[in-house]
Formats: structure tokens, C-alpha cells, sequence
């Protein structure tokens, strides 16, 4: 690891001016830290949000959740509130990585990192979240753009993200058993404005997949979800796993989710 300074701010205000002097933010360092030990990465200064209270909590306004940005993964799981009007949500941050992992792991770090294999970019597409930053909000329909790049500008930092509540969601993953990130991973959520399908691990980038929504919104069926062809063509293909298996998967994968939403 090379040679680095530590700035802990106390207040989003002063996070915001380190980062725009050219801090690495840290957010729980789940990929940061590890590519700092290999020296696959060479930041001067790091900036750990850990210590802003105002970035942390999960909080109800209106028809949506609020979770702040500072959230580990082992609090979103286990929150009464989200566990009783986003279960599919707690389930997955429930399953992410292992112990250590959603015990320092934060939302707003997974969705800004947005891993082409990490979960939470599934669930904030699929749900139609929004991204609240230090200058804006963002609706997740335009976050996402292309492997572990997203909308955000240089030294603009998530705060929070707003989670609309659904009629009902599931997340259905499955793993790459030895990083536990997933090698398909497909969110199902039936909101007031129709079906969304998101799928990550499968391609460069988390996606909406259109066909399936069409098909489930016509029919929530297992059959109508089945009935739809997976189009391997820019889907990943690596020593884990083919193109086509992962078609295959995103096909079963998403059955299984309606199948048990349905249950």
C-alpha cells in the first residue's frame, strides 16, 4: 500500500470540500481499500464519511424510504421499516458479501462504486429510486452508465437515496460462490407505474431488461416470464460463466421471482 493522508470530516459541507480538493471519499472501502493493498490504486488523501451522523438512518417521507448514504448493509437489512414495506430490499442488503462485508459496506459506496456484479444498483433501478447528492437528484434511469461509471461529477457525493415503495418486490442472486457478488442477479418490483426489471452481474453494467417487462406487465406470470427470449449478445462471458449461461439465468432468475412473489 502506498502513502496516504486521513481526513475524517465531521459534516457533509467539509466531506465536499475534500473531495473536490481531490480526496478518494471513502464510504467503507469494500473495493477501495482492497485495490489500495495491491497498489492498484494511488490516492494521496482519503476522506472517510464514516464519522457524518446526518449521512446515516432510514427514515419514512411519504410513499418512499429514505436510507442516508453512511447505511451499512447490516442496517438496511435488519431495519423494522424496511423489512416490513421493502422486504425485497432488506433481503438483499441481507445477502450481500458475508458478515464482515455488510458490517462496513454502505449503500451509498456500492451504488457510486456501481460494480458490474453488485447488488444494490439492481434494487435502485428496479424500485425507480432517486439519488439525492450534494447539488442535485438524480433519477436511477439516468445514474447508471456503463461499468463502475455513473452520473456523478467530480467531488459530488450521495447523501441519500429515496426508495419509492413498491406493491411488492423480490431480489433473486445468484452467486459467484467465492467473491459472493452475483454472477446473475435480477430485481422484480411491481410499482404504481407498472413492472421493472433490473439485472446485474450479467453485463457490463446493471440494465432494465425491456422484454421481460413487457411480458410481465401484460401477464405476471411465471409462463409469461419464461416466454421471453434472453438475447446473449452483450452479456459477459468469462471463466465463471458463458453468455449464454448467463441468458439462461436472467430467464430463470426471473421466474423464480415471480414465482415467489406470487406464492
Amino acid at each position: 500500500m502506498y502513502a496516504f493522508t486521513l481526513e475524517r470530516p465531521q459534516t457533509v459541507a467539509d466531506a465536499s470540500r475534500l473531495a473536490a480538493g481531490g480526496a478518494k471519499v471513502l464510504a467503507g472501502g469494500q473495493t477501495l481499500l482492497a485495490s489500495m493493498k495491491l497498489r492498484l490504486s494511488q490516492p494521496g488523501q482519503l476522506a472517510d464519511l464514516s464519522g457524518i451522523k446526518e449521512l446515516v438512518g432510514v427514515c419514512r417521507e411519504g410513499n418512499a424510504l429514505v436510507i442516508g448514504a453512511m447505511t451499512r448493509h447490516i442496517d438496511v437489512a435488519n431495519h423494522p421499516e424496511v423489512r416490513a414495506l421493502i422486504p425485497g430490499l432488506a433481503d438483499l442488503a441481507a445477502h450481500i458479501g458475508d458478515r464482515q462485508v455488510r458490517a462496513m459496506g454502505t449503500l451509498g459506496g456500492s451504488v457510486a462504486n456501481n460494480d458490474p456484479a453488485a447488488c444494490y444498483p439492481s434494487a435502485v433501478l428496479a424500485l425507480g429510486a432517486t439519488i439525492h447528492t450534494t447539488s442535485r437528484k438524480i433519477a436511477a434511469d439516468d445514474f447508471f452508465q456503463g461499468m463502475f461509471t455513473t452520473a456523478l461529477q467530480d467531488g459530488e457525493l450521495i447523501t441519500a437515496i429515496s426508495f419509492p415503495i413498491p406493491t411488492r418486490s423480490v431480489y433473486m442472486k445468484f452467486l459467484q460462490p467465492a467473491s459472493r457478488f452475483a454472477l446473475v442477479g435480477v430485481y422484480v418490483a411491481q410499482t404504481g407505474s407498472g413492472v421493472r426489471v433490473a439485472v446485474t452481474g450479467a453485463a457490463s453494467c446493471v440494465f432494465r431488461h425491456a422484454g421481460l417487462e413487457s411480458a410481465l406487465n401484460r401477464s405476471f406470470t411465471v409462463a409469461s416470464a419464461a416466454s421471453v427470449a434472453i438475447d446473449p449478445s452483450d452479456l459477459n462471458a468469462d471463466i465463471h460463466a458463458s453468455a449464454a449461461y448467463r441468458a439462461n439465468l436472467i430467464s430463470v432468475q426471473t421466474q423464480r421471482a415471480v414465482a415467489k412473489l406470487l406464492a
